[in-house]
């Protein structure tokens, strides 16, 4: 609890990389056992999928995807932040998980999912400003898988509404191995922590 979290601002603060490198250890070891939520929310997503048959200069048609779909027989990162184009999703967030792909890959891992309570169409330009190649953008609009995976917060203090706090997990065939969630979780948070939910970290 607060013991792990004043180490890790400590660490952070001070930055050696011997130190950087003991804390991802440390945290890959001790990632959080599933809670009370063991497996992905069974939900449908709202997305929207480019069609050469659809006419003009828009070519993209809904499409429902299940979490059966996304997730079943098959290993999943997935990492969820509180908006696209908001500053630390975009520097650091997003791209390291598109920089370290390969060797999610070679770790047996199928997909890098990035999840956003936004719509399909913000989603998709996002991906587009950032030069997402790899890794799966996951619009959650309505916010029901972050609502029931217990992660769903109100950021009304920011302007934002209803969010989702910083995480990251690993999913294997649906069911939650290990997750990281970011420390201070609550409503109306003054402060985004981004310290544990990283690539690095899932990947140590």
């Amino acid at each position: 609890g607060a013991i792990i979290n004043e180490m890790i601002m400590h660490l952070l603060k001070e930055k050696p990389p011997c130190a950087i490198g003991f804390m991802h250890a440390w945290l890959a070891e001790n990632a959080e056992a599933p809670g009370p939520v063991t497996r992905v929310p069974d939900v449908v997503f709202k997305t929207r999928v480019r069609d050469p048959a659809v006419p003009g200069p828009n070519p993209f048609r809904w499409q429902d995807r299940t979490t059966q779909e996304i997730f079943g027989g098959k290993k999943v990162v997935l990492f969820a932040l509180p908006g696209a184009f908001t500053p630390t999703c975009t520097s650091n967030h997003l791209p390291r998980y598109e920089v370290l792909y390969d060797k999610f890959k070679a770790k047996g891992v199928s997909d890098i999912i990035c999840l956003s309570v936004n719509d399909a169409f913000v989603m998709y330009q996002w991906g587009q400003h950032i030069g997402a190649k790899n890794v799966m953008l996951l619009p959650d609009g309505n916010g029901e898988f972050t609502r029931r995976m217990g992660m769903l917060v109100d950021k009304a203090n920011k302007g934002f509404g209803m969010r989702s706090w910083r995480y990251s997990m690993l999913v294997d065939d649906g069911k939650i191995v290990k997750i990281f969630k970011e420390p201070e979780f609550g409503d109306n948070a003054t402060v985004d922590p981004f310290v544990v939910s990283d690539a690095d970290t899932m990947l140590a």
